[in-house]
């Protein structure tokens, strides 16, 4: 019954998106910090982050929400992924990866096969790279 109110609540609002999550994420940095230092500022900083992300979260101005989250996903898309790529190869055991130095396309290629012969799929240069 309790889901059932938050759920219609909710219905025509925004609700979550990546820019909310690293809103309320800056907010308890700012917040945790605000705790040993001890200044004011902070505190109002990360409750005015806190607030703002709510406002996005229940607004129903869905157009307007969605071209901030777009222009957030523009700056932060390219460290995004490259924070997933980093991720991926730490995980990734059984592959080493490269760049091709024609078109910089990232390449992957299985471990411990010595030195090869790799070629890109994108440009079809041709280096050799010890796997």
């Amino acid at each position: 019954m309790i889901r059932n109110a938050i759920q219609r609540f909710m219905y025509g609002r925004y609700g979550n998106d990546p820019l909310n999550l690293f809103l309320i994420g800056l907010y308890l940095l700012i917040y945790l910090v605000s705790l040993f230092v001890r200044l004011g500022v902070l505190y109002w900083a990360s409750f005015a982050l806190m607030a703002a992300a709510l406002l996005r979260m229940l607004s129903r101005n869905i157009e307007r929400r969605q071209m901030e989250n777009a222009r957030f996903m523009r700056m932060a898309g390219p460290v995004l992924a490259w924070l997933h790529f980093r991720r991926a190869i730490r995980k990734d055991k059984e592959h080493a990866y490269f760049k091709c130095p024609s078109c910089g396309q990232r390449l992957r290629v299985p471990k411990g096969k010595g030195k090869i012969t790799v070629t890109c799929r994108s440009c079809g240069a041709s280096f050799e790279e010890k796997s």
